[in-house]
């Protein structure tokens, strides 16, 4: 049933099945178009049906975020959404299951949505409304019909996945694998970063620090003010960039279209910047340098060839058994194996 309006969430709320029913849920964000993004549409499918919730509307949404609870919610590449959920609904659904992590288990190569639907369906999806602006109204329909498309197959995708793990005795892994991804997201709630250390920020010496800080904190004030994305003042590319010319004392290159305005508030917060004086400089993060001997090696390779005969046999990509990394921090002994691997991760390895 193709949906081409919303339906109210009271609406909904009679139509659902029982708490433990299997329902598929996608949320649809405006992170492109707003610096303070927000969950724009909700889709739900269950049984044929297919339904939109649009929680712009002056409508609460507290029965179905309660309601989500208790119910077995199928999702597709769930982390963002689930980061999403955590910032407005302050809870992820306890039983979550993600088709994604399904497919990769099962040794999927592509394992992304549109793919999936192809190729156990033979339906091609269209792409067209993948970023489009979902925080306006009203949406056209071909992105209503995009977003239903979402969920649209969800559920039977759902079906064959959970089958197939079943048959291969991987379903237990994909439970322990869906629960690791809530804690994973989980984690991150919170946390004290230093978010202007973007990519490129570790080859910066201090001097260059203290102008990337003051770079980050100037277009997130932009972008705060203006609500929109970071990225549509200026990109982490350009930032590093001034960073480097500013600490080496060269003249940094504007954009052409750079507001007044805000060209002044730059100008301010680069002089304010060089007057910090270098005892308050932001320092280079320590990273720790091992040695590694021949044994280390050795060792290394006896364990990522065991891994990799494993994910052959198995048919799956031997990084979803444990990446490379993983694996040096437990031979070096910067970490215990069942601290940064899962049940099943750790009974296919000889550790």
């Amino acid at each position: 049933m193709a949906a081409d309006h919303y339906i109210s969430v009271e609406e909904l709320m009679g139509n659902l099945p029982p708490g433990d029913g299997k329902v598929g849920l996608d949320l649809e964000a405006d992170s492109l178009y707003r610096y303070a993004e927000r969950i724009c549409l909700v889709q739900v499918c269950y049984g044929e049906e297919v339904e939109l919730i649009d929680p712009l509307a002056e409508e609460s949404l507290d029965p179905l975020v309660k309601w989500l609870g208790s119910a077995r919610i199928w999702m597709h590449g769930a982390d963002y959404d689930m980061t999403l959920m955590l910032r407005e609904w302050k809870m992820v659904p306890p039983m979550l299951y993600d088709t994604q992590i399904a497919a990769q288990l099962l040794g999927h190569q592509r394992f992304g949505y549109a793919s999936l639907v192809e190729q156990y369906f033979g339906i091609e999806l269209s792409k067209s409304s993948q970023k489009a602006d979902w925080g306006k109204r009203p949406l056209s329909p071909k992105m209503l019909e995009y977003a239903c498309n979402d969920v649209r197959y969800l559920l039977p995708l759902a079906h064959e996945v959970e089958t197939k793990l079943k048959e291969l005795g991987r379903y237990e892994w994909f439970l322990e694998s869906c629960e690791s991804a809530q804690t994973r997201v989980k984690g991150r709630e919170g946390e004290d970063k230093e978010s202007w250390r973007i990519a490129g920020s570790g080859r910066l010496q201090p001097a260059g620090l203290r102008f990337l800080q003051a770079l980050w904190n100037w277009r997130d004030g932009e972008a705060a003010s203006w609500n929109r994305p970071s990225f549509m003042v200026a990109t982490n590319k350009q930032l590093i960039a001034w960073a480097t010319d500013l600490a080496e004392g060269r003249k940094i290159h504007l954009p052409p279209k750079l507001r007044p305005d805000r060209r002044q508030r730059l100008e301010a917060a680069i002089n304010e910047s060089r007057g910090i004086p270098e005892s308050e400089w932001p320092v280079r993060p320590k990273r720790l340098r091992q040695r590694f001997d021949e044994s280390f090696e050795q060792r290394l390779k006896e364990v990522m060839e065991g891994r990799n005969k494993v994910a052959e046999d198995l048919g799956i990509d031997p990084s979803v058994i444990a990446s490379r990394g993983v694996l040096e921090q437990i031979i070096s002994g910067r970490a215990r194996p069942e601290e940064i691997l899962l049940k099943w991760q750790l009974s296919l390895l000889d550790l």
